[in-house]
């Protein structure tokens, strides 16, 4: 049985090789966060269980290994924003799909294009990047992160596509690139004619619908308020073995609409909905309207538990500057201005930084552990 190959090595022509070779051996790939804590690394690589262990200073053996299908090219941890990451298992076949859709809908030609890839290689995001160059020959260039004065050298040596997450988009200048796909976090409001915005999962290989449309192949439904995925890229299974699919579709757990024409609107993640005094609340369009403060660097809204609300609607603030805390009311009045009087904040707390999982995403289920844990310390 082909084995499975963790990969603990920064993204360039080194991963590359080891990848490439794994593969012609008929063994899949798990890259994994060279940056863990060595608690996290070692429950991650207990929970996807490979048979060797490839780091810059050397390979491991390890025990308790569990063999992969044959067919099986990647196994991808999850970012972890609602817990502990799941291996997620994706074939060859799907991760050509992929290649080849993406490719597609972005007219890539590889006589004239070339990617640059600035995102983690341990996150399918980044990866799908150098994923699309092998499978369609056109050439890539690998930066080990991102960092915007090296995106721009590369944009002015002649890379014309790049893939990006919302937050890093402002750091440079879109008009430098063909194409820039975004994904992974909240559009931004305003954005160059030349962003994409995407949408998928690890668990649909990566991004499938582009400005709300979906692929070639892929097909979207709308469930009871959340959105199922169906198609050629979808993972085949989770490395624990847990259910992944509905029938042949995934339930992504995130809200969303179509409208009349197909248009797919995504509207958060059905677990992140606050109910308070018998209201349904979304937090992002209250994170939205705080981001506005000046004196807000960061932010998000979570519900706390209450007896007599059900949970009360919270807003969690990084301030730009510890001197200057905004204060309740003033968040209050500020999203009453836009919003029902229910959305507005019946809580302030103030923390130095916000958890992130991977690609910057909002760990919202660790952060509202972490509120727990400060009010039972408190007590």
């Amino acid at each position: 049985m082909p084995d499975l190959v963790a990969l603990s090595v920064p993204p360039g022509p080194g991963f590359v090789r080891h990848v490439l070779a794994a593969w012609d051996a008929g063994d899949a790939v798990a890259p994994v966060n060279p940056g863990l804590p060595a608690k996290a690394l070692s429950d991650l690589l207990d929970d996807l269980a490979p048979a060797r262990w490839i780091t810059e200073t050397g390979t491991v053996s390890r025990d308790h290994a569990r063999p992969v299908a044959t067919g099986d090219a990647l196994v991808i941890a999850t970012s972890g924003t609602t817990g502990r990451p799941k291996g997620v298992i994706l074939t060859h076949e799907a991760v050509r799909y992929a290649a080849r859709i993406t490719s597609s809908a972005l007219t890539v030609d590889p006589g004239s294009d070339r990617w640059l890839a600035c995102l983690p290689f341990f996150h399918i995001g980044g990866l799908s990047v150098w994923i699309r160059g092998h499978v369609t020959g056109t050439p890539v260039s690998i930066l080990p992160g991102f960092d915007a004065t090296a995106v721009m050298e590369e944009a002015h040596e002649g890379a014309t596509l790049v893939s990006l997450v919302p937050t890093t988009l402002g750091r440079i200048d879109p008009s430098e690139f063909r194409k820039i796909l975004l994904g992974g976090g909240r559009m931004p409001s305003v954005r160059a004619a030349n962003t994409v915005a995407t949408y998928g999962l690890t668990e649909s290989g990566g991004g499938v619908v582009y400005e709300g449309r979906p692929l070639s192949g892929i097909a979207v439904r709308v469930v009871d308020g959340i959105v199922h995925l169906q198609g050629p890229t979808l993972a085949r299974a989770y490395r624990d073995d847990s259910p992944m699919l509905d029938g042949d579709w995934l339930v992504t757990g995130d809200r969303g609409e179509l409208d009349a024409s197909g248009m797919l609107t995504v509207l958060g993640r059905a677990d992140d909905l606050i109910t308070t005094g018998g209201e349904t609340i979304s937090p992002e369009p209250i994170e939205e309207r705080l981001r506005s403060h000046a004196s807000i660097a960061d932010v998000a809204v979570v519900g706390i538990p209450d007896e007599e609300w059900g949970e009360v609607v919270t807003a969690v603030v990084v301030p730009v500057d510890g001197s200057h805390i905004p204060e309740l009311a003033e968040l209050r009045a500020l999203v009453k201005e836009t919003r029902p009087d229910f959305e507005a904040p019946h809580r302030l707390i103030v923390i130095d930084e916000l958890p992130r999982a991977g690609l910057g995403k909002l760990a919202r289920s660790v952060l509202k552990l972490q509120i727990a844990g400060d009010a039972e310390a408190d007590r």
